[in-house]
């Protein structure tokens, strides 16, 4: 009730916030000098920018407010994965999920509430799907996480995955915009070649990530080599069959060196036999990708 007249600052891109400042009387400078106390220093008030003016944090104040999302709960498993249970604002709940490696932090991001898929294999789709996440609620995730990361003297985040609850590609316009924030100098100033969006094989949505220019990597979801056992277990593959979909996978533009990941959950007796290994290679033959193979 307190914040429903102010402005969200974090559903602000960097221009529309240049914009509501010029508004309110202040500089376009502030808006650098914002989003780097938001996204570096991790500020969750005006009053601790302490190089913006008493009088203008006072007035920024009146306008704006800070969202963070809550981390309610925290599972450890034995190989030291960690699961996040994050409250949103509305009350709804997601997970983002921490892989620790030898080498390399991976952080698996939510991109919805639910989700609309209904993989038979997947336990997200089985609760239904309740609503897409705006850009900052999946931005916040890699925020509070590296914050916490930060304040325990761990190993920082090195790799983000979108792979945890939802599609990315069926919320597509929030994702490039969380891109943005992750991948951007005032934003949280991750690599785009260590951000990784995974999709269960939305062909559109491929083709518009592939021309909006975020240069992340692209991960499909594929797990059968024959549209009858595709159909079967993911039911997207009604609308875009697996030959639409090899066909986009060899449009997306990838940067040199760069490789598609195709994801390939194994589900016994069903689509792990030798046959599928056999067809598996020819139908990626001539893609520039990797195979992850994922026992279930």
């Amino acid at each position: 009730p307190m914040t429903s007249s102010l402005i969200n600052i974090k559903s602000l891109s960097r221009e529309e916030l240049r914009s509501q400042l010029t508004g309110a009387g202040l500089k376009t400078y502030r808006a650098d000098q914002i989003l780097k106390w938001i996204y570096s220093h991790h500020a969750s008030s005006f009053e601790a920018m302490t190089n913006i003016a008493k009088a203008e944090r006072g007035l920024l104040a009146t306008v704006f407010f800070i969202s963070s999302p809550n981390i309610v709960r925290t599972e450890v498993s034995e190989d030291g994965t960690r699961k996040f249970l994050f409250e949103l604002e509305d009350g709804h709940t997601i997970e983002s999920v921490l892989i620790p490696d030898e080498d390399r932090q991976t952080l698996c991001i939510s991109s919805q509430v639910g989700c609309q898929q209904a993989c038979r294999f997947c336990l997200t789709g089985s609760g239904g799907f309740r609503r897409n996440l705006t850009s900052y609620e999946i931005a916040d995730q890699v925020l509070e996480v590296s914050h916490l990361l930060s304040q325990e003297g761990a190993r920082s985040i090195t790799n983000i995955v979108f792979m945890g609850m939802g599609e990315p590609l069926a919320n597509l316009d929030a994702v490039i915009k969380a891109i943005t924030i992750i991948t951007s100098e005032d934003g949280l100033g991750f690599s785009p070649r260590r951000v990784t969006v995974s999709t269960d094989g939305l062909v559109p949505e491929i083709e518009k990530l592939g021309k909006a220019g975020t240069k992340v990597n692209l991960a499909v979801s594929l797990n059968a080599t024959t549209d009858e056992v595709r159909d079967r277990i993911m039911p997207v593959n009604r609308r875009y069959p697996i030959k639409e979909l090899i066909a986009a996978c060899k449009r997306f533009p990838l940067e040199p060196r760069r490789r598609i990941t195709f994801e390939y959950v194994m589900l016994n007796g069903v689509n792990d036999s030798l046959e599928d290994a056999r067809r598996l290679a020819k139908l990626l033959r001539g893609v520039k990708c990797k195979v992850n193979l994922i026992p279930f």
